[in-house]
């Protein structure tokens, strides 16, 4: 399905707010124009003035005369050479301000969106849209503003001059402009639509870099390489076939200029001679009109030259308004409070949730109470949204109906900020920052000191193969913390946890990772941790969960069974079935 192209005046009003805070940058950019714009139009009138003297009254063309014509042009020119380099000094700096604000503000608006967001979207394309879509940004931020101001004094200017040399063959000039700015239009939109679709294409490509490069290991396992090389040169040639057809429309544009300059210069020279042989135009006249029109078509020519590199950030600006346009779905409410010396009690009250993408229910009509200190557990088949209920407690996703409560407050009336420090996750998918152990532990708590940094990750268990790497905190990670080992990821996730001590703990097969040996020492250490605090487990492997003082059994209906181990077990319920299953 095609995508719906922006207008253009919307990504206009939207872009100029970035111009605010570098006004007067802008300001100073566009009067420095007007003045090397002044030095191009001053020099037809004077070779004019020469031409005229010299045919009419060649004794008052004095050398004196000539010397302070060549000086006056001389200071023009002065002025014309510190104005240039304050616009390519100051003018391309304000346009790389404006892209990092964009790119700041993108960067800002990304980190804000929920989960949701993130399962629609590749993370390869949300990289090319705050890399590559924003570097042409510079250029246009610049140039766009000053241009089309050259441009417009330029073709103003050049028509009051012109009309004053001869009214009719200026008519007949300007007429084809009308004519040559359709035509760039009709190239234009098709020029803007190409490069969206490399933009897009770019981004596939970025996606699929990623995927098989941090799936390397994978991929070299199954002895796919030839396989992700093949997928890599299906996107590499999607990628060429999109910039064909922008440079096929490029180049329509280009030849359309060069055609439609041909006319305009044949047009002057024939229609200007006609004139000149009628003796309504003196040949001093037609210099200087020669001159302006080559001017005003040089300026048309770098319009529409700069058209590419316009549709480029255009593009650019559309595509990172797709992604500030989405919309933040977990904000504060607006006069949001603190959460503030949480105990721990978790209430569920009449919770569903369904994701937005189907609108099938996740879960139904949740009632649980969790009481502060307590230690409960979510087990049961995969689908019955464990996980997703967990999600619910730190505002991950918010409830589709109903309430969950902390202490008794709706957690929808608290900030998340504050909600969020109150809660510590281990999730079942381990992620490690590309950095040192000590920076990734630090991460759960960025005030600590480096004893509290040890002292969590004794209390984890990391501590011992900690030491025994050379570098021993500092030792470097490697991205995603390829360099160590499944337990050891989940041991220093855990540590971060332990470093933020909340009063509610939420493990989500916390301890799947881990070998016997570890997995014991981390849940001696969870039970210490446990005590006067709130803790939630999700966990399949159910002898690790048989001292919860609750234990929930969650299925696709619901909450199907509550109570202890030794009471579920007693009951010979699904429980009882899933415990004799994994216990085997």
């Amino acid at each position: 399905m095609e995508e719906k192209q922006m207008k253009m005046g919307y990504l206009v009003k939207r872009f100029l707010p970035y111009f605010k805070k570098y006004k007067w940058i802008l300001v100073m950019d566009l009067f420095c124009a007007s003045l090397t714009t002044v030095c191009d139009l001053v020099f037809p009138m004077l070779v004019r003035n020469i031409t005229e003297l010299a045919m009419n009254d060649l004794a008052s063309l004095t050398v004196s005369l000539v010397v302070k014509i060549g000086l006056f042009y001389l200071v023009l020119r002065i002025i014309d050479a510190a104005a240039n380099y304050y616009m390519a000094d100051n003018g391309h700096v304000m346009g790389a301000k404006i892209e990092t604000d964009m790119r700041r503000d993108l960067f800002s608006h990304l980190e804000e969106l929920s989960f949701s967001y993130y399962s629609e979207h590749k993370i390869g394309q949300l990289m090319a849209r705050i890399t590559s879509d924003l570097f042409d940004i510079t250029e246009f931020a610049h140039h766009c503003p000053e241009e089309f101001f050259i441009a417009g004094l330029k073709i103003v200017v050049s028509f009051i001059i012109l009309c004053g040399v001869n009214v009719p063959l200026t008519v007949i000039i300007f007429a084809t402009l009308p004519i040559m700015f359709f035509v760039v239009k009709f190239f234009n939109s098709r020029m803007r639509r190409a490069f969206k679709e490399q933009r897009n294409q770019i981004g596939e490509i970025n996606s699929q870099v990623e995927d098989s490069l941090l799936g390397i290991r994978v991929v070299k396992s199954f002895g796919n390489e030839g396989m992700e090389k093949e997928k890599f040169e299906e996107g590499n040639k999607r990628f060429l076939k999109a910039k064909k057809r922008g440079y096929f429309y490029m180049a329509g544009n280009q030849t359309s200029l060069r055609f439609f300059e041909g006319i305009m210069y044949i047009t002057v020279v024939v229609a200007g001679s006609l004139f000149m042989i009628n003796e309504k135009i003196s040949p001093a006249d037609m210099t200087a009109y020669l001159l302006y029109v080559s001017t005003l078509l040089a300026t048309i020519r770098t319009i529409l030259q700069f058209t590419e590199q316009f549709q480029r950030g255009m593009t650019g600006i559309e595509r990172f308004l797709e992604v500030m346009d989405a919309p933040v779905e977990i904000r504060d409410m607006e006069g949001a409070g603190e959460l503030e010396n949480v105990k721990g009690d978790i209430r569920f009250e009449n919770v569903s949730f369904s994701y937005g993408d189907d609108n099938k229910e996740v879960l139904s009509n949740i009632n649980l109470h969790i009481k502060s200190g307590e230690s409960a557990a979510l087990v049961g088949p995969s689908g019955g949204g464990k996980t997703t209920m967990c999600n619910l407690i730190p505002r991950f996703y918010d409830v589709s109906d109903g309430r969950v409560l902390i202490d008794g407050v709706d957690i929808k009336t608290v900030t998340t900020a504050s909600l969020r420090r109150a809660i510590g996750v281990v999730q079942q998918d381990v992620y490690l920052f590309s950095g040192t152990i000590y920076s990734n532990i630090l991460y759960g708590k960025p005030n600590a000191s480096r004893e509290e940094v040890i002292q969590a990750a004794k209390r984890a268990g990391a501590h011992e193969f900690i030491m025994g790497f050379e570098n021993g905190y500092d030792t470097y990670v490697g991205e995603r913390g390829v360099k160590l080992s499944g337990g050891q990821k989940q041991r220093i996730s855990i540590a971060r946890v332990f470093l933020k001590d909340p009063p509610i703990l939420i493990l989500d097969e916390a301890t799947s990772a881990l070998d016997n040996e570890s997995e014991r020492i981390v849940q001696e250490s969870l039970e210490k941790l446990s005590r006067g605090r709130t803790v939630l487990t999700i966990a399949h492997r159910l002898t690790t969960i048989k001292n919860s003082d609750k234990i929930v059994v969650l299925t696709e209906d619901g909450i199907a069974e509550e109570g202890s181990h030794s009471e579920l077990v007693a009951k010979n319920g699904i429980y009882a079935e899933l415990y004799k299953m994994y216990s085997v």
